[in-house]
């Protein structure tokens, strides 16, 4: 029988890991970490996605590509999900840092000015134009890392105008860049300075002009999923305020995030539970029966070690009980200016292994499979299955548990997205571009 042309086919890979989706939904507790290891498998890839995946003499017998990359034994897995990161940005916080690092604590800082609201000045001050540079520049990193979509938060305007221009952004980088970004708007991330002492009244410009702006810029500009996100913080929203935004978000038609639990436990996991999130992010100071809740609900717990590690913290997320709870973990950069500088995909798997007590399969999972389902994208990305886009890594070395192992250097010897190779390490070596 005659082979069937298809644009690509990624053979010979000594571990190929297609970390599938469990029952159409992510890896569950004690489940995360099933790799769907085929060894010496094969990738057949059309119209930039994937038509076919098995052992490589099966795949190779079946399909005929266009473009054939011989993978020469090395380690192949889906492109890296970031569910997690503020990515638009204007200017940085490095004296802030070194404060930190002399003792100052991030409370400290916010109560004299700096912090979020430091950064916020700087946005508010920058165009469109500067705004898109400065994410190009990130998301080029990512991707050279292997990161092939990011989610990527609002949250440095905390006001009508500069929140839709950091939207507008997030969009013209979409269309512009390799990297797949998904929008989350985080009109409330923290109160800002015109609005000291009067939360509340921030809290009705978010739910009366915010929130109905954004959803006519949605109409407008962005036809997919649209996520809002709360920082349900002490020193940020209370769990009354961020019940007010999140129902307000959700009447509106758009998805739900909350950050909670990053310092202090406010109830944030269990309204987001119950309200029905998609995720809850940083989980660091949650209770033990809210993780329970996580472990019965839909809601993916996504946890953020670049965070306390940044912050020279000892607690991170108990990662060990929400999978014991029968949660979804997934794992994330949280790339901000202030607490986590941080585009690198690797270096969380790295950090994950060590402070959550992750393997290096299910931290593997968690930020590939697992990690699309927190930013619902896992009905298109994050597993190597049929039908699905053609997100892949061919990685510079032969096995799994060197991702983890192996920190402080870039393993990622090509990106493919949408069946495109969109990165090359030889080609960036020599000069080149692809």
């Amino acid at each position: 029988m005659a082979r069937q042309s298809v644009d690509l086919v990624i053979h010979n890979a000594g571990q190929l890991c297609t970390l599938p989706a469990h029952d159409g939904g992510p890896q569950r507790g004690r489940a995360l970490g099933d790799l769907g290891l085929i060894a010496g498998g094969a990738v057949a890839v059309h119209e930039g996605r994937i038509v076919a995946v098995g052992p490589g003499a099966d795949v190779r017998a079946a399909y005929r590509g266009a473009t054939e990359i011989d993978a020469q034994g090395r380690l192949v897995t889906p492109g890296l999900v970031d569910p997690h990161t503020h990515l638009i940005w204007a200017g940085d916080r490095a004296d802030e840092f070194e404060r930190r690092v002399a003792g100052a604590t991030y409370q400290e800082i916010m109560a004299a000015g700096g912090g979020i609201n430091r950064t916020v000045r700087a946005t508010r001050q920058a165009s469109l134009d500067a705004l898109v540079r400065a994410g190009r520049a990130r998301l080029d990193v990512m991707l050279a890392h292997g990161t092939t979509t990011v989610e990527a938060k609002t949250g440095y305007g905390l006001e009508t105008e500069t929140e839709l221009r950091m939207l507008e952004a997030l969009a013209c980088l979409d269309a512009q860049h390799a990297v797949e970004v998904v929008p989350t708007f985080l009109g409330a991330h923290v109160v800002p300075p015109e609005y000291a002492g009067r939360a509340d009244a921030y809290v009705d410009l978010v739910t009366g002009a915010m929130i109905p702006a954004v959803q006519a810029w949605r109409a407008r500009a962005w036809p997919d999923t649209l996520f809002c996100d709360v920082f349900c913080e002490v020193g940020a929203f209370d769990l009354a305020q961020t019940r007010r935004i999140l129902e307000a978000a959700a009447e509106a038609g758009m998805a739900l995030k909350v950050h909670a639990d990053e310092f202090e436990n406010l109830g944030g996991v269990a309204l987001g539970v119950e309200l029905g999130a998609v995720s809850v992010d940083h989980i660091v100071e949650t209770s033990e029966a809210e993780i329970a809740a996580v472990g019965r609900s839909g809601t993916v717990a996504v946890a953020l070690p670049p965070t306390p590690f940044g912050l020279a913290q000892p607690k991170y997320t108990p990662a060990r009980k929400f999978l014991e709870a029968g949660a979804a973990l997934a794992i994330a950069t949280d790339c901000n200016p202030g607490t986590a500088w941080c585009e690198n995909m690797q270096l969380v798997m790295a950090l994950a292994t060590r402070y959550l007590g992750l393997t290096q399969g299910q931290a593997l999972a968690a930020s590939t499979v697992n990690a699309a389902f927190a930013v619902g994208r896992g009905d298109r990305v994050g597993s190597l299955e049929a039908g699905k886009q053609a997100d892949l890594l061919v990685w510079a070395v032969d096995d799994y548990r060197q991702l983890g192992y192996r920190f402080g250097v870039n393993l990622v010897a090509q990106v493919v997205k949408r069946g495109r190779v969109v990165w090359d390490r030889a080609a960036e070596a020599g000069g080149g571009t692809t």
